[in-house]
């Protein structure tokens, strides 16, 4: 006994001089355990997550829905279809084709309306205001024979200032015919014409302020400069309507206008009346001015006086395009006249009143009186309190205007906007 024990005692120092030592458990199942369970609680939270419930709110009330959740699934889950009705499918004439054949529920989300066959692509994700009502009635399939409505032309008001108040727009006209039905249905006026109008005004400045515009026709001339001169001397602006055929023969005295810190408009191209002419003529007149101008001054103007205020509701529909506002007087001095300085000087003074737009001619003819006439035209004005502006700085003291005209030398016509047709005249009698 004592031997075998020794034999073994000596064995186990053997192999632990041998370097072994005695075999641990291991821990890999400990770590594949814990793994498992920790993908078991990510799954476990992303499922939940998933399938969070989030809230909607359906006609006024909050309701629970799923994340992710339909309009189509919101729908069957609440049984709004036995809640509410369908409308009714419709012949052309309104006759009821079918009862409840109609649109199967009204359904808007957060204001916008889906249509049914989105109900079940559209998902809440919560927050959401819904509304489900009755559907609505719809009309059975049909032609459709459409019929363009053109707007007319309107000039409101009186002043001496036009501008395109609406812009006309077409409207158009109906006739329905039903596929199953078979019945035809005049209905009438379904997009109503809005007719293009112009209006007239004249300007109110705010609280009555004393604001005056001078104005000078058919230039530039010969004594441009010295009326240039004059008003720096006086430290006044005014607004020059150049003639296009004008500006051609003298462009660095269109510029000097521009670089004397005034404005410019167009008084078209030639000193021909442009009432009766056709359209093509009218535009080319119109279009020829305003770029002999840009090419002189390097300014685009839209803002025009027609060669004796003469532009009627044809010029308009002919043209409205092109102009910003067309603008006349509402003092014409006469100096075209040659009836003497005094006589001009007084026309004006006699006449003025806060908002007037002041007529005088940029002319050699005219030259000698009216350089004589304008230095007493501006101290007169200024003595009795008023500031002389611009043509765009007068409209400016109008409140009301301003707003309507918010630019006297720009326009742009809308892309649905089209030009209208006279009204006809109204002929009746009793």
């Amino acid at each position: 006994m004592y031997l075998n024990h020794s034999r073994g005692f000596s064995d186990r120092s053997a192999r632990i001089g041998n370097g072994r030592s005695p075999r641990r458990p291991s821990r890999l199942p400990y770590a594949l355990i814990a793994v498992g369970c920790a993908l078991v609680l990510f799954i476990a939270a992303v499922v939940g997550y998933v399938n969070r419930s989030v809230d909607v709110e359906l006609n006024g009330q909050k309701t629970a829905v799923r994340v992710g959740s339909t309009l189509q699934n919101l729908i069957d889950d609440q049984e709004l279809t036995d809640t509410y009705d369908a409308g009714d499918l419709l012949a052309v004439d309104d006759s009821v084709l079918k009862r409840h054949g109609g649109e199967k529920l009204s359904v808007k989300v957060d204001g916008k309306r889906i249509k049914q066959g989105k109900w079940d692509s559209r998902e809440l994700e919560g927050g959401e205001k819904v509304t489900v009502k009755d559907g609505r009635n719809t009309y059975e399939k049909h032609e459709v024979q459409a019929t363009v409505i053109e707007p007319k032309l309107k000039v409101e008001g009186t002043g001496a200032i036009e501008y395109v108040q609406t812009w006309g727009v077409q409207g158009r006209s109906e006739v329905w015919v039903g596929e199953q039905s078979g019945k035809t249905q005049d209905r009438g006026e379904v997009v109503p014409a809005t007719d293009c109008v112009v209006a007239c005004a004249s300007v109110a400045p705010k609280g009555n302020e004393k604001y005056v515009a001078l104005t000078f026709d058919e230039g530039p001339s010969g004594a441009t400069k010295q009326i240039l001169q004059v008003l720096k001397e006086k430290g006044v602006t005014a607004t020059f309507f150049l003639s296009g055929d004008a500006v051609e023969a003298s462009s660095a005295t269109a510029k000097a206008i521009v670089d004397a810190g005034c404005e410019i408009g167009s008084n078209s191209y030639s000193d021909d009346s442009l009432k009766g002419q056709d359209r093509e003529a009218v535009r080319e007149q119109i279009t020829k001015g305003t770029e002999a101008i840009k090419s002189a001054t390097g300014v685009k103007t839209m803002l025009l006086r027609a060669p004796y205020a003469a532009f009627d509701e044809q010029n308009w529909i002919d043209a409205m395009d092109l102009v910003s506002a067309v603008v006349s007087w509402n003092i014409d001095s006469g100096d075209w006249l040659l009836n003497g300085a005094d006589e001009q000087v007084s026309t004006v003074l006699d006449s003025v009143t806060p908002g007037n737009i002041v007529l005088l001619t940029d002319r050699d003819e005219c030259a000698e009186q009216t350089l004589e006439a304008l230095p007493q035209i501006i101290d007169g004005l200024i003595a009795d309190g008023y500031k002389i502006v611009t043509l765009s700085d007068l409209v400016k003291t109008d409140t009301s205007l301003s707003k309507k005209l918010t630019s006297l030398t720009k326009v742009t016509m809308p892309k649905d906007a089209v030009f209208p047709q006279l009204a006809e005249d109204d002929d009746t009698t009793e």
